[in-house]
């Protein structure tokens, strides 16, 4: 990836419908869901608090001892963003009378983690680049399915702010994991992760949650 690339892809993020997911999600989730707007709101944070994370672990994950500058400028920056959007989030939650809670765990996104191939070099990190961009991905469809809904106004800025940077995120990981070295089966991998990612939303339970059900 060349020198430059993460403000560019920040700065033309990719539309809802241009995202490859393999699914849609109905304005009856989002109906429902926000029926609960604290719980979603310290699910949301959590999501972020969790990216940041993600973001500043895969730092030290390039292959070689020394890696390019736009891997390290790409993942703190991408950490960076979480931080302040976990920030956001927290503080809209507080001014509400809520708090973030001790513990918060997202079925939707340990069982994406479970597609990663272990201890299998480069294709492992590919694994949890692609990952990391269908989080990203799926949290920009869903972020701008609230915004569409939402009558809360507060809310609906909130989410309409936060779509495309999480655009930009998911371009940012994908492309990262085209460039690294001798990465094959890029594509056939990615089709195969876009399809795992549709049956794992699925599969997943209803609730005032991103990432939850969608019945």
């Amino acid at each position: 990836m060349r020198r430059g690339v993460y403000n560019a892809a920040m700065m033309c993020p990719a539309k809802v419908d241009e995202l490859p997911l393999r699914s849609t999600t109905p304005a009856s989730w989002a109906l429902r869901v926000l029926l609960d707007p604290m719980a979603l709101l310290n699910d949301h944070a959590w999501l972020e608090k969790k990216a940041a994370s993600n973001a500043l672990e895969l730092l030290n994950r390039w292959p070689e001892p020394c890696p390019p500058e736009n891997w390290v400028a790409s993942m703190t920056a991408i950490a960076r963003d979480e931080v302040e959007h976990l920030a956001l989030v927290v503080r809209l939650l507080a001014r509400r009378g809520g708090k973030l809670t001790k513990s918060h765990r997202s079925a939707y996104a340990s069982d994406l983690r479970k597609l990663v191939r272990m201890g299998r070099g480069n294709e492992e990190l590919m694994d949890r680049l692609m990952i990391s961009a269908l989080i990203e991905a799926r949290s920009c469809e869903r972020f701008a399915t609230l915004a569409e809904h939402c009558e809360d106004k507060e809310l609906a800025k909130l989410y309409r702010g936060l779509y495309a940077s999480e655009a930009g995120h998911y371009r940012i990981f994908i492309g990262l994991a085209r460039e690294l070295p001798d990465a094959e089966a890029v594509d056939t991998r990615w089709d195969e992760m876009l399809s795992a990612e549709a049956a794992t939303l699925a599969s997943q339970k209803p609730g005032p949650a991103v990432h939850s059900g969608a019945e």
